[in-house]
């Protein structure tokens, strides 16, 4: 049966899109974002940009292998012909040939939602090329976002501020990214910023709320950036209002990092489960 006589409007899910590179260990990347889609009820696709495995003979750095350009242009023109869609979330790209090729595609049609999880630095590559690859993901495909969530690194780089300590640093960081891209942002806090919470800043123009939650430990979890930003882009694909769905999100990480997954690995990851349901281990 095809996909168009299937089911009705009314019944099927939202479709979300994300363009992101593989996580071997299962934490992060396109197998965080594909989790985080499901267990939020949307139909979620994938165009993978390129491969990551953590390399455990080398104190765990990264060992990236880009997907070739054309490839990554196939996935993308066959998923864009074989559904009508308005929302995506970017995440890691890792070089300017790939960066220019989403760009492109990208470009090809509107978007109702166009989420950036603004993937600014990667381990394991020369200082030259990882700057290319900052200045190439400003200049290309943050003015295409409707939605920003930076880090405490990318929220002091995309705002130009040489330190962020407060929240009011925080929000003068937002202010700041978003009258540079136009976009809604959510800058991240998280555990890096003193105190018993892990605050955020909402921020679309006219509003601005600080969203907190009390710390759970005070060590990052692999995938919580990448789950938090397609935690939203689900919910503004199920059409969430930006607050709302930052909010929802919020809620899920927090709850994904209470029940994380620990393995032999010197980090622990993400559980996207059900709330209050860890993983059986």
């Amino acid at each position: 049966m095809s996909a168009n006589t299937h089911s009705s409007a009314a019944t099927a899910p939202a479709v979300t899109l994300t363009i992101a590179g593989s996580e071997a260990t299962g934490g992060a990347g396109a197998q965080a974002d594909l989790k985080t889609f499901q267990e939020l009820g949307v139909y979620g696709i994938t165009a993978l940009t390129c491969i990551v495995s953590f390399d455990p003979k080398d104190s765990w750095n990264h060992r990236f292998v880009p997907v070739d350009p054309q490839v990554i242009a196939n996935q993308l023109e066959a998923i864009t012909t074989a559904y009508d869609l308005d929302t995506v979330k970017i995440g890691m790209l890792g070089t300017p040939a790939t960066i220019d090729v989403v760009a492109k595609a990208l470009q090809a049609q509107d978007w109702k939602n166009l989420v950036l999880d603004p993937v600014l630095i990667c381990k394991g590559q020369e200082p030259g090329a990882a700057l290319d690859t900052d200045q190439a993901l400003k200049a290309q495909i943050l003015p295409l976002a409707t939605f920003v969530t930076p880090n405490h690194f990318e929220s002091m780089s995309l705002s130009g501020m040489d330190s962020i300590e407060t929240v009011e640093d925080l929000k003068e960081a937002a202010r700041r990214i978003h009258e540079a891209s136009g976009a809604v942002v959510l800058a991240k806090g998280g555990v890096r910023m003193e105190g018993d919470d892990a605050v955020d800043v909402f921020y679309d123009g006219e509003t601005m709320e600080v969203l907190r939650a009390p710390k759970v430990g005070d060590v990052a979890v692999s995938g919580a950036g990448c789950t938090l930003a397609a935690a939203i882009t689900a919910e503004l694909g199920k059409g969430a209002t930006p607050l709302e769905a930052a909010k929802t999100a919020k809620a899920f990480v927090t709850e994904g990092i209470r029940n994380r997954v620990s393995s032999n690995a010197p980090f622990d990851a993400l559980w996207q489960g059900k709330a209050g349901q860890g993983p059986a281990l």
